[in-house]
């Protein structure tokens, strides 16, 4: 072996579990993956990914790895793309080279499962110098439709940058920083797009969609316009841009783990003059096509740097 390959292979970063039962599993079964390590060769499948990407949406994840396949000029005009988790109607997970998208439902218990396996995952599969990135929507806060995002922080209801888990009936919290040179990497790739407007803010992470985020359009509403407006602009004092649900958890899983990860939502909406989507679908359509984009730029980006470097 080259001298160099230890060095490299030294330097390299892998993708951490911390739970001392895995070992005595004799096969671990990904259950909402419909993949395990009796049932497929997971280092295989998976060894060479480098970037994954997360989103809500299986009809978005699949269009971004269409999109990031064409980019990457790894485009195959016969192929469909399968959903890996074909076995299961929880996720969905696409694969072109080294880029693995997958599908995260809406929520943080619905990400927070899918992120267990996830890295269970990544971490059968030997995989090292991962980069995540959660790419979505999200309602700004001040901001102008159609902007991207790129979180700093993720925060709580409260403005806290935490995440509190109850766990054996005990409240654990956990941090939410994301990779601050990554975020800046993302608002550089964004400048030399030069295609719409994108911010570093902090973004809060809310329990629910309606009473959680201060609507006054659900099924239930206990407070006025000014009581919606006073603590949207108090969150928006506290550097808050948007407000999404599932950052919290995404930061503090990926911490844990050792992934360099970043959120990259596109604001639908401006919560301080309303609650509901006005925009036509051709409109929408573009805002959520430009987190991928900006990614597939970042990837591209990362793919050529390695390249040039090799």
């Amino acid at each position: 072996m080259d001298p160099k390959d230890d060095v490299r292979n030294s330097l390299s970063s892998p993708v951490c579990v911390h739970n001392p039962h895995l070992v005595s599993l004799k096969d671990d079964i990904l259950y909402h993956f419909s993949l395990g390590t009796g049932t497929h060769n997971l280092q295989a499948m998976f060894g060479d990914v480098k970037f994954v990407c997360v989103g809500g949406s299986p009809w978005r994840m699949k269009s971004f790895i269409k999109y990031i396949a064409a980019e990457l000029n790894m485009e195959d005009p016969k192929s469909d793309y399968p959903n890996i988790c074909a076995g299961t109607d929880r996720y969905a997970m696409y694969k072109v080279g080294p880029v693995l998208s997958v599908s995260h439902g809406m929520g943080i218990p619905s990400i927070s499962i899918m992120l267990h396996e996830l890295i269970k995952l990544l971490h059968h599969a030997r995989c090292t110098d991962v980069t995540i990135i959660r790419i979505g929507t999200s309602g700004g806060i001040g901001l102008k439709p159609g902007t991207v995002v790129v979180t700093r922080q993720s925060v709580d209801a409260t403005f806290l940058p935490k995440f509190e888990q109850v766990i054996l009936g005990k409240t654990v919290v956990r941090n939410t920083d994301l990779d601050q040179c990554l975020a800046k990497e993302l608002l550089q790739c964004s400048k030399e797009l030069n295609l719409f407007e994108t911010v570093i803010g902090n973004t809060m992470c809310t329990l629910d969609f309606y009473e959680g985020q201060a609507r006054l359009d659900g099924a239930f509403c206990s407070y006025t316009e000014k009581d919606k407006q006073d603590y949207l602009k108090r969150a928006n004092e506290a550097g808050i841009c948007n407000i999404e649900m599932e950052s919290s958890v995404f930061a503090a899983m990926c911490k844990m783990s050792g992934l360099r990860a970043a959120v990259v939502c596109v604001t639908l909406l401006d919560r301080l003059k309303g609650d509901q989507l006005s925009s036509s679908s051709e409109v929408l359509h573009d805002y959520q096509h430009r987190p991928q984009v900006l990614v597939g730029c970042f990837i591209k980006k990362q793919l050529m740097s390695k390249t040039a470097h090799s």
